[in-house]
């Protein structure tokens, strides 16, 4: 084997013998940019649960009422369970956002204030003036229920209104 050979043997055996430091770096780099994404899907990933779960409850805050008055379908008709008065758009005028405000003594009053709590325990914090119930009833026992709250703390849109509509 001449010099020559020899000298290529050698060079090509150093420039396998393994990484660079800079090809570590390269691949450290590429592995942070994909730990920092799945991370940051995860977040994304927790903050929709927690809006969808929020959502769930404000669904099931409104079948609670609607089973409410079925029970008391009497004051149902009579309008003691009304909150406001219904818009020309479908809206209802006027929310109760306070428990406390309740201080009767009747069935729908008690109704009333245990719905409201139950809304800002699940929905909102006890202070929180943003976490709202409503509810129209006409004579005829047709009736709307509304939950409204404050999804930004969970990564939603801001304010949300759930009703649901249902003849008693």
């Amino acid at each position: 084997m001449s010099t020559y050979s020899k000298k290529l043997l050698y060079i090509s055996r150093h420039k396998e013998a393994g990484a660079t430091l800079l090809e570590i770096l390269i691949a450290v780099l590429i592995l942070s940019f994909g730990t920092l994404g799945m991370a940051a899907l995860q977040a994304r990933a927790l903050k929709g649960n927690a809006s969808s779960f929020q959502r769930t409850q404000a669904v099931m805050l409104t079948y609670y009422m609607m089973d409410a008055m079925r029970v008391d379908k009497d004051s149902a008709k009579s309008l003691n369970y009304n909150t406001g008065t219904l818009n020309a758009n479908g809206t209802i005028n006027g929310s109760i956002c306070n428990p406390a405000s309740i201080s009767g003594t009747a069935l729908s009053d008690v109704n009333k204030k245990h719905w409201t709590e139950s809304i800002k325990n699940n929905l909102g914090i006890s202070s929180d003036s943003t976490s709202c119930g409503a509810i129209y009833c006409d004579s005829n026992g047709n009736c709307r229920v509304q939950v409204i709250w404050d999804d930004t703390r969970s990564g939603g849109l801001g304010a949300q209104t759930i009703e649901t509509r249902s003849r008693l």
